[in-house]
């Protein structure tokens, strides 16, 4: 399969020419063991960006596609002295194109940017069932993500703003620091710990499609919930507290877990943007439904309130097996 060049002189070099019968030459060695039956069963010498191709006019113009506008006399090719057909692409997938083309499917790349560079070729190519067919496993890529499970790292309480500016979701932040503490810890604080992980985790996959969830291991807490909605602070439960024992100060950690269900279930009121439901924030101890009157203004004030919980924030007891303990409210 070579393309004549035009006298003596074009020989080693490259010429702009109308496409000729591209079958190999009677006098090639090549010719020996492939004779074309039909025209279009001859064979085609392709360089695609340096990866070398052979192939068929039947392969090349069984479709309508850039391919076919070559090699059917419509277009203009580019040749060199030895009959290669060059293409100025990458032919990293120009065996795909060829193998759609020969066959019309061929397996897609697993590689969302594999896939992305070959529906590249396939729109240069104008190879419109490749292009369909790239587009929909992109489309089936990005709905399979959107379902993963994602949970930012806060790093900074300006990106902790930014995140919450730019969600409409619901927020549950966890901030969990254990070495923040200058006491010891008593003996369950690390077991009590990650369970609120844990549950953290547990509260993530269930509801990460309706709630966006952050955590933060740089705060100044060892560990406290925090429930956002619309942008604003709804609810914190701090789960630390300092335990008074007979000759030292320790820090305790808590794990409130019907508390946290709690308030994750009421954040979810703030999941629709166009606000809260009067029912049930009345029924949940938010805003009353107003029933169309004029909110008065300890109303007004309440819908800025924070709901802090506090997990016995100090206490006073001796944790020996035995000792009897006693609970002293702030």
């Amino acid at each position: 399969m070579s393309a004549e060049a035009s006298g003596p002189a074009a020989a080693g070099a490259l010429s702009l020419e109308a496409p000729k019968p591209w079958g190999l030459e009677p006098g090639s060695a090549a010719a020996a063991g492939l004779q074309p039956q039909t025209p279009n069963s001859k064979y085609v010498k392709l360089n695609v960006g340096g990866s070398l191709h052979y192939t068929t006019l039947r392969t090349l113009t069984g479709q309508d596609t850039l391919l076919k506008a070559m090699f059917s006399g419509r277009a203009e090719v580019l040749t060199d002295a030895g009959g290669w057909v060059l293409i100025d692409r990458s032919g990293r997938h120009f065996g795909t194109i060829l193998n759609y083309l020969r066959d019309g499917s061929v397996p897609l790349p697993e590689s969302t940017r594999e896939l992305g560079e070959l529906l590249g070729e396939a729109r240069y190519y104008l190879v419109q069932g490749l292009i369909e067919d790239c587009q929909l496993a992109l489309q089936q890529k990005r709905e399979t993500l959107s379902q993963l499970c994602l949970v930012p790292m806060v790093t900074s309480p300006q990106e902790e703003q930014q995140l919450l500016a730019s969600t409409s979701k619901p927020v549950v932040k966890l901030l969990h620091n254990r070495s923040n503490n200058k006491y010891s810890y008593t003996s369950t604080s690390d077991d009590n710990l990650l369970k609120n992980i844990e549950l953290f985790d547990k509260l993530a996959l269930r509801f990460h499609g309706r709630l966006l969830f952050l955590k933060d291991v740089l705060g100044d807490e060892i560990c406290c919930w925090s429930f956002y909605g619309q942008g604003r602070k709804i609810a914190e439960v701090c789960c630390t507290s300092i335990v008074y024992a007979t000759e030292k100060k320790q820090t305790k950690v808590e794990f409130p877990e019907a508390r946290i269900f709690e308030e994750t279930l009421n954040i979810l009121i703030y999941e629709t943007p166009r606000g809260p439901d009067p029912a049930l924030l009345e029924a949940t101890g938010g805003v009353a439904g107003g029933g169309g009157v004029a909110r008065g203004e300890d109303e007004e004030n309440r819908e800025h309130r924070v709901r802090r919980i506090h997990v016995r924030r100090h206490i006073t007891h001796d944790e020996r097996p035995h000792g009897q303990q006693i609970v002293f409210k702030d």
